[in-house]
């Protein structure tokens, strides 16, 4: 009975930047709880390529296209994942962009584009979700994906935190206005998570030196965000809205 509490059976999960890293992971763990995924992303042939590998491990998967800084191409995406899926009644909001610029050399074009993927591509697909979730009358849940540097900063990283800490705030204020309607809103905030995209960084000398002040003393599994995206994603998460799961091996201690 409690496992069955974590079932994604019945549901269609849509997962934003879900051509590689953690978008691609999510989008494999959610098929396997029984979820039909719907795969979205600007890089359809990466899409197509994850969700085959879905499909061949049982699950039900499809690809659209979806650029989050474009309001047009979030409504055609929802409405392509309805077509091939069915209502979205889960939504992780994945899509983001990293930066690296000392504040004072950073052109402002590079805090606007951090800023149009990390927080206006939220607003956008959560607003749409929310909105076609109401309109079901069915309740859902949107997971927006934050980060440790939402709750504490790092140099050169202003607009990457500064994103982050407003997704936070976000998905609080989705959650209140949205839990009359059945929608659950909440975030999960990694910390150092070895993906395909940083693994070999993580494993350089500068890697190191940030991996050695982790109280764990190393970097996050994938697998180890399996347990909180399902938590949040199905039943057994039924109770919580606004709230924002940490898992970073203690890196936000040591941040202070």
């Amino acid at each position: 009975m409690v496992l069955s509490s974590f079932s994604l059976v019945g549901k269609t999960a849509l997962v934003t930047g879900a051509s590689s890293g953690l978008g691609r992971h999510f989008a494999g763990v959610l098929a396997a709880a029984g979820a039909k995924v719907v795969l979205a992303a600007r890089r359809l042939d990466r899409l197509e390529a994850a969700a085959v590998e879905i499909r061949a491990a049982g699950g039900v998967a499809h690809a659209v296209e979806m650029d989050v800084t474009q309001s047009s191409s979030v409504i055609g995406a929802f409405d392509a994942a309805e077509r091939a899926a069915g209502p979205v009644g889960v939504l992780v909001n994945n899509a983001g962009v990293p930066s690296s610029s000392w504040f004072t050399r950073m052109p402002e074009a590079e805090w606007r584009a951090v800023l149009d993927v990390n927080l206006d591509g939220v607003f956008r697909v959560g607003q749409e979700a929310a909105r076609r979730m109401q309109a079901a009358k069915a309740g859902g849940s949107i997971i927006n994906i934050a980060s440790i540097l939402g709750l504490s900063v790092l140099k050169t990283l202003a607009p990457y935190a500064t994103s982050k800490a407003a997704v936070i705030q976000l998905t609080k204020a989705m959650a209140l206005e949205l839990a009359r309607d059945g929608i659950r809103v909440n975030a999960i905030a990694p910390g150092y998570v070895s993906t395909e995209l940083n693994a070999a960084f993580l494993q350089s000398e500068a890697g190191s030196k940030i991996l050695a002040k982790v109280p764990s003393g190393r970097a996050g599994a994938l697998h180890e965000l399996d347990g909180p995206l399902l938590l949040l994603a199905s039943d057994a998460g039924a109770y919580m809205t606004g709230s924002v799961i940490v898992v970073d091996g203690g890196s936000l201690l040591a941040l202070g």
